[in-house]
């Protein structure tokens, strides 16, 4: 590991029963701690419940979440499509915070039927954008994802790690250069 790692956040997003995305967020997770440039903090939303109504104020509950967020100096977040979207849980997460995404970097690990959450990744680009923050053009993506891990959660093809280990050089790239500008001079949102 490097002497000033990166912080990176990976933030599984499903909170349905039954979801898939604790498979999908823990291989993530796990590979992305294999880069000596990282260090990981895995945040599976569904430990965290938000609060029902949005507000300007602080929340308690928000805590530890919000404090786990401002640390990071990246995310990377796995998500599934839901309705060629994704879930309202993500939602409420990206809403209740603002400043903990500015002139950050946002990488992306979708997962799906047929169209592997792609549809989810571009919504969210336009949100991420909205809130200052810059998504990496490549992506980690699963279609028909359930085909892909073994029933211990590991891969079953290889494939997917050269797509990972290309998206998370990007994100280390942009880490390292918003978190430089960022020492240099505070960001203006």
């Amino acid at each position: 590991m490097s002497e000033n790692p990166l912080r990176l956040a990976v933030l599984t997003a499903s909170i349905r029963d039954g979801r898939f995305g604790p498979t999908v967020g823990t291989w993530f997770a796990a590979h992305a701690s294999g880069h000596a440039e990282l260090e990981v903090d895995h945040i599976d939303l569904a430990d965290h419940p938000l609060p029902p109504v949005l507000s300007q104020r602080p929340d308690p509950a928000m805590d530890e979440v919000t404090r786990r967020l401002d640390a990071a100096d990246a995310f990377v977040v796995v998500t599934p499509e839901y309705n060629h979207s994704f879930p309202a849980s993500l939602k409420a997460l990206i809403d209740w915070h603002y400043t903990q995404w500015q002139a950050k970097p946002v990488g992306f690990v979708s997962y799906g039927g047929m169209g592997g959450g792609l549809r989810a990744v571009e919504q969210l680009r336009l949100v991420f954008a909205e809130l200052h923050a810059t998504t990496v053009r490549d992506t980690v993506s699963f279609h028909n994802a359930w085909d892909k891990f073994g029933d211990d959660g590991a891969l079953l093809d290889g494939g997917a790690e050269g797509a990972a280990k290309g998206m998370l050089d990007q994100l280390v790239w942009w880490a390292h250069t918003l978190r430089d500008a960022r020492a240099t001079r505070p960001y203006v949102g």
